[in-house]
């Protein structure tokens, strides 16, 4: 499993990587103004979609059903089930897309109302998300083929499928002399790599026997059944969906810049999100289903513990370094160009916030795990509108006095709400059953999380003033040097007293 888990992680991390040099490029090039607000836009709103329909439903629901299949009547079983949920799922993307792209004047106007007292950058939203929306038909089809291979234990492809959304980005903005603007290059740069992921993605899983085709569509049981666990997790998926259109549409309201503090300190705070949460939940699912499915139930809950273990330790110096240097990790990254101080300080500020939230939300996949992994989408569902509920109306009554980051604080307590609820309702079923170690580890780690985090605090200062006068990108150097020291101090006192209190089995 943990190898399994450091190949998604692994290429995830290559992914933020180039991302983070995306962003450093976007933030050069378009800075935090309007230009960047209104590609924001664009580049959110299809990504909205595809959560809905893609990573979020698609995932909860069919990786459960497309294992169930196959662990019942076998592979040609289960490929004819794929084949049916593809040719579906893309008749759904050519009618949502067909709707979309007439109304897209619409569509930004509900999602961005904020934008419409500004004539100049409600046009540019309206004709650069018409430009980026095809993304969303090919990265579902993208997501359904990455579904098949995670169920194979294919996991290589369709983590390294963002490294070209990137890659097109930096790419289109090299030539956006070539472009209206440097955002219709990005938007442009967007669009061609929905095309170049589906390609990698067909391609791997044609080679692992797994590629689906199209197919006259047919009900059957199999795929009855899939609706049926499809319906809750889209409104699940969807409820998460409607936090962040919360945060779009308030956020259009702010002033410009706004929009991007929330966009670049989003960009920060997914970076461990994508690399552990994201890479312990793609293994996780599939082996948690082939154990339940197998009546294994021993083996599901190990799993289970071990996700969650790694989740933590991995985590919680994430956490530590936004809580303690948000602004300096910024200002470090971000700041040139047309990124000044002031957009340091107002994204570093949204980053602190988001911060509070970061354990539960790296928590929630390896939580949900034992629902979906037993075919119930309708619990997360539930528990996913309740906590959207709360973050919501805490958006609405926080973002006149606070801003950008008031946002990001209700999606943090929105977040604890999510995870609790689902613990709570996991013990009561019998479905999930945490090792009794598990609280020793949690304070282990965070005792060491917060012990480096002093050490980092303390020697940001002198730190900083000893660069002042180097050369080349003083504060990136500054960071990189108060990292390393922190995450040295932090491997050192928190697995040296995870041996000494026997706990490495959890992360074995």
């Amino acid at each position: 499993m943990l190898k399994k888990i450091l190949s998604v992680s692994g290429f995830t991390l290559l992914s933020r990587l180039t991302g983070f040099a995306r962003d450093i490029v976007l933030a050069a090039v378009l800075g935090a103004g309007a230009l960047m607000d209104a590609f924001s836009v664009a580049l959110r709103l299809p990504n909205h979609f595809r959560t809905i329909f893609g990573e979020g439903a698609v995932n909860q629901a069919y990786i459960p059903a497309f294992t169930k299949v196959r662990e019942r009547s076998g592979n040609a079983a289960s490929m004819q089930f794929s084949d049916r949920v593809f040719t579906l799922n893309l008749i759904v993307q050519l009618a949502l897309l067909g709707l979309a792209l007439p109304f897209m004047p619409e569509l930004v106007r509900l999602l961005a109302p904020g934008f419409s007292g500004d004539p100049e950058r409600f046009a540019l939203a309206v004709t650069l998300t018409r430009i980026t929306f095809p993304y969303l038909l090919f990265i579902t089809l993208v997501t359904l083929l990455s579904s098949n291979l995670n169920a194979v234990d294919r996991f290589a492809a369709a983590a390294a499928a963002p490294i070209l959304l990137n890659i097109c980005l930096i790419a289109a903005l090299g030539v956006a002399f070539l472009f209206p603007s440097a955002a219709h290059a990005a938007a442009w740069g967007v669009a061609v790599a929905g095309v170049l992921e589906w390609l990698l993605l067909w391609g791997a899983a044609r080679r692992a026997g797994v590629s689906a085709a199209l197919t006259r569509p047919r009900i059957d049981g199999d795929v009855r059944g899939f609706l049926k666990a499809f319906g809750p997790a889209v409104i699940g998926s969807a409820g998460v969906q409607i936090a962040l259109f919360a945060d779009t549409i308030i956020a259009s309201l702010l002033p410009a810049g706004g929009y991007s503090a929330l966009y670049y300190a989003e960009r920060l705070y997914q970076l461990p999100i994508g690399v552990i949460a994201i890479g312990v939940g793609t293994v996780l699912l599939p082996t948690m289903s082939r154990a339940v499915a197998a009546g294994d139930e021993p083996r599901a809950e190990r799993a289970q513990n071990r996700a969650i273990a790694l989740t933590l330790v991995a985590a919680a110096p994430f956490a530590a370094a936004f809580l303690v240097l948000p602004e300096m990790i910024v200002a470090a990254l971000f700041e040139r160009g047309r990124f000044d101080a002031s957009a340091s300080a107002a994204a570093g500020s949204v980053l602190f916030a988001y911060a509070v939230g970061l354990p539960a939300i790296v928590l929630i996949r390896s939580q949900v795990a034992s629902f979906l992994s037993r075919g119930d989408t309708m619990t997360p569902m539930l528990v996913s509108l309740g906590a959207i509920a709360v973050n919501v109306g805490l958006k609405l009554l926080l973002w006149r006095d606070h801003g950008a980051p008031g946002l990001a604080l209700a999606t943090a307590a929105g977040a604890w709400i999510n995870l609790g609820a689902l613990h709570v309702l996991a013990l009561r079923r019998g479905w999930t059953s945490p090792d009794r170690a598990m609280p020793l580890l949690i304070l282990i780690v965070g005792l060491s999380a917060g012990i480096a985090a002093t050490v980092a605090r303390l020697v940001a200062g002198p730190v900083g003033r000893a660069l002042a006068g180097f050369p080349y990108e003083p504060r990136l150097i500054a960071v990189g040097v108060i990292c390393l020291l922190a995450a040295t101090v932090y491997a050192v006192i928190a697995l040296g007293a995870l041996r000494a209190a026997r706990l490495w089995r959890l992360l074995r």
